[in-house]
This record gives structure tokens, sequence and C-alpha cells, in this order.
């Protein structure tokens, strides 16, 4: 079956261009309502999408102003009557190596990708709640997951909204707020320098799209992190080994160290569902012996 967004309301930030600006045709194509945020390429957007069939209408919050992205939640309710979908999609860049980044440069990542995240979700949390109903995606990074080189603002902002999600996915479980992260490998505006163009041409934003479109849709997952790049995809998760039960004792530290391989060994090794789930696994190798 087709996916299908018709009667929903999405809003797509920093949708201006790149992935964002992909994203909102996306939806748009298929039956959205979709507010384009962006500080200075909404309007053209805005056009594209209304000459294709489609209703959208742009808004210029920025989204580190928490007063601005409520303002854009209260014109999309006033217009439609809700907000379904939320893609937290604005970024900068500003790569340094962390032993020459300005601090200032640290905390204005952290503040567009983290808390213009934190804020938009804030905004249209109470009536998701409300309305039972709702779809966030946080815009991660391998950079996040994996880390890279020069990027350890980036990388920290964009992990941080993998906990974000973690826990935004629990609390909303009952409202059915489904909040995953998607981390998409495109040739954006942001990635120009970056990489050869031969490896930009293989990597257009469209193709990072379907993966977006999955995650907001009526059968979407919760709790998940897609990653999607030149019409692959794949799921990452942060695992927890089956470990080792040492006890207590002042040679601990010394035994730890040369079990520590068989700490690490991934061989049956889960995902927690939640963080007090890795506390009962440690306190069941108490009970049950684990070593």
């Amino acid at each position: 079956m087709q996916m299908d967004f018709t009667g929903r309301v999405a809003i797509v930030t920093g949708a201006g261009g790149g992935l964002g600006r992909c994203h909102a045709l996306g939806l748009a194509a298929r039956g959205a309502r979709v507010v384009v945020n962006d500080l200075g390429r909404a309007d053209a957007v805005v056009e594209e999408i209304r000459a294709a069939g489609g209703e959208a209408m742009a808004h210029a919050a920025n989204v580190t102003d928490f007063d601005a992205v409520q303002d854009m939640v209260a014109q999309a309710e006033a217009r439609w009557g809700r907000v379904d979908i939320l893609v937290n999609n604005a970024g900068i860049l500003r790569d340094r190596t962390f032993a020459k980044m300005d601090l200032a440069d640290f905390r204005l990542v952290l503040d567009v990708h983290l808390m213009g995240a934190v804020h938009a979700c804030k905004a249209v949390w109470a009536g998701m709640q409300a309305r039972r109903y709702g779809r966030i995606v946080m815009t991660t990074s391998s950079s996040g997951l994996y880390g890279n080189f020069g990027q350890s603002n980036y990388g920290a902002a964009k992990m941080a909204l993998v906990g974000l999600m973690q826990t935004l996915a629990l609390e909303g479980a009952k409202h059915d707020i489904r909040v995953n992260c998607l981390a998409p490998t495109a040739a954006t505006q942001m990635t120009e320098g970056l990489m050869p163009p031969e490896v930009l041409a293989a990597l257009k934003p469209e193709a990072v799209t379907p993966a977006l479109l999955h995650l907001v849709s009526e059968a979407a997952p919760t709790r998940t992190i897609a990653c999607a790049g030149a019409g692959s995809f794949e799921a990452a998760h942060i695992t927890l080994t089956q470990g080792l039960h040492l006890g207590l004792g002042d040679d601990v530290p010394e035994r730890l160290a040369a079990a520590w391989e068989q700490v690490a060994d991934r061989r049956g090794e889960q995902v927690p569902a939640s963080g007090s789930a890795q506390g009962a696994h440690e306190v069941a190798a108490v009970l049950g012996g684990r070593g």
C-alpha cells in the first residue's frame, strides 16, 4: 500500500534546501500539509510544493529561539488545527579539531542541533499527547554514532539527540508518539567541502527521504536509529554485551583488565529496552551468577 499522509500536518526545520527540502517535498507529495521552516529560503520551497498541488506555509523561526518555535507551532495549529509530524533537520557545521576549536562554536552547534530539537519537541509535545498521535524524527549522524575527525562539537550534539530520542520514545509510547533518529549520508551545503565530487554525486539527498517517510508514517517504528545514504538503508543499535560478573574486592581492577576481552565479547549482545534494563542485567548477575 502506498504511504499516504493526507490530513497530516508536518513541520520540517531547516527545510530551505538539501535534506530538509527533500523531506518537505516528499511529505507534501504524499498529501501532508507542510510547514517549511528556514531562516532564508523557505518561501521558494513553499512555492515548489504549491506548484505541485500541495499545501504549505513558510516560517522563519530560528530553532534556538523557543518563543519563535512556539509561534511557528501556534501558526500551524491555527491554520490547520494540529501538528502530527515533526522533523528536526536544522543544523550547522563549525568543523575544527578540538585543540583549535573555539568554545563559542562548540556551544553554537549544540544550541542549533540539540536545543533546536528540544525547543521544537517541547512546542509540539502537549498537542501530540492531547491528540494521542505524533511522529518525531531527530537527525543524528554517523559523526555522533561513530565519531569523525574535526567534529567533536557536531558529534556530541548528534549523539545527544540519540539520548533525547531514547527517552522521548519511552515517554511518548502511551500516547502513540513515536520518536526515531535518522542518520543520513547525503551531499548538502554542509558537506560540499568534505567529500570529493564523485562521492557527492552519488549521495543525493533524495535518496535519504524514503527512510524519513517510513519513520513518520502510520506504521513507523519507535526508538529506532535508521541510517540511509545512496539508496542503502541500515539500522544502528547501542548494544550491551553479556559481560562478566566480578563482584567486589581490592583486586577487581586487575581482574577486569585481565578479563576485558571476555567483557567486550559481542557474542550474545543485546539492545536494552531502557536504561534501567542495563541495571537489571547487572543485578541479575549477582542473583543468578554470570562469571
